[in-house]
């Protein structure tokens, strides 16, 4: 039963007040709304990346035939597509009105060695010689920073993790920042690809070698890379096992631009006394 109360909006000529009756069910419903928007976003709880090894190689029919004889891998998928097919086409989008897409907060330290992931290969295309290229190749024996972009959006994001890093480390033989322009739409991938030329002009020179053009579908890893929103962009610091020992994600906040620097710092300094 709805409990009604008044409120006073406004008051006539002639000094009666008017009053407009109210129900405290759609009030309360309102600032729950509002406590939303308002509510903390949560730190990072778990590792980030897939408990296998990757390889350097595109997936086969083999491949493929090896994950539908895998009852445990049907039943992550299915879970997984369950859950998307929920999901409204918009709700990606919408997602950013809030925190500007970003779901969690990254974590000031690493994740220990032991209990980190790997990061998936992906495979794309070189923006300097249209090679192609896997990140598992390119990542083994260095310290990577990987960046996932696919929107302008996502560009600003990264831009605001990764420059202090960079600026401080690019000239480290063991360091090496690498992004993947994913398009997994076919359509959007094949604009992409029109203007490579223009995307080579805004892109420093020297990171062309590690730039990458990629239409691999990454469906079935979102979830455990923790990329849940297509439209944000996602950070990764991956070691030279491939693991991933560090992430970030959206609209980076200042203490975790300084933990990125760190984080690399730290993995460099170990692997130089290696």
């Amino acid at each position: 039963m709805l409990v009604q109360r008044p409120v006073r909006l406004l008051q006539l000529r002639h000094g009666t007040p008017f009053t407009r009756w109210n129900s405290s069910s759609s009030s309360s419903s309102i600032n729950k709304k509002d406590a939303g928007v308002d509510a903390p976003l949560p730190l990072l709880q778990r590792p980030l990346g897939v408990k296998d090894r990757p390889v350097a190689h595109n997936k086969t029919w083999d491949d493929t035939r090896k994950e539908l004889m895998d009852q445990e891998t049907r039943l992550e998928q299915r879970r997984h597509l369950i859950h998307e097919a929920g999901k409204g086409y918009f709700t990606d989008l919408n997602a950013t009105r809030r925190h500007g897409g970003k779901t969690w907060i990254a974590p000031s330290v690493m994740v220990r060695e032991d209990k980190a992931l790997y990061f998936p290969n992906i495979s794309g295309s070189r923006l300097d010689t249209r090679a192609q290229t896997h990140t598992t190749d390119i990542c083994r024996g260095r310290v990577s920073v990987i960046a996932m972009l696919s929107t302008r959006m996502s560009e600003v994001h990264i831009n605001g993790f990764v420059s202090p890093t960079n600026a401080r480390y690019v000239s480290n033989p063991l360091y090496q920042y690498i992004q993947i322009n994913l398009q997994e739409n076919l359509l959007k991938s094949w604009l992409v690809s029109l203007f490579l030329s223009s995307i080579a002009r805004t892109v420093p020179k020297e990171l062309h070698p590690t730039y990458l053009v990629s239409s691999q579908s990454v469906e079935f890893v979102r979830e455990p890379l923790g990329m849940t929103n297509k439209h944000v962009g996602y950070v990764y610091l991956v070691d030279e096992n491939l693991k991933v020992r560090w992430a970030g994600s959206g609209d980076a906040k200042a203490e975790e631009t300084r933990a990125l620097e760190t984080c690399a710092g730290v993995l460099l300094s170990r692997l130089v006394s290696k």
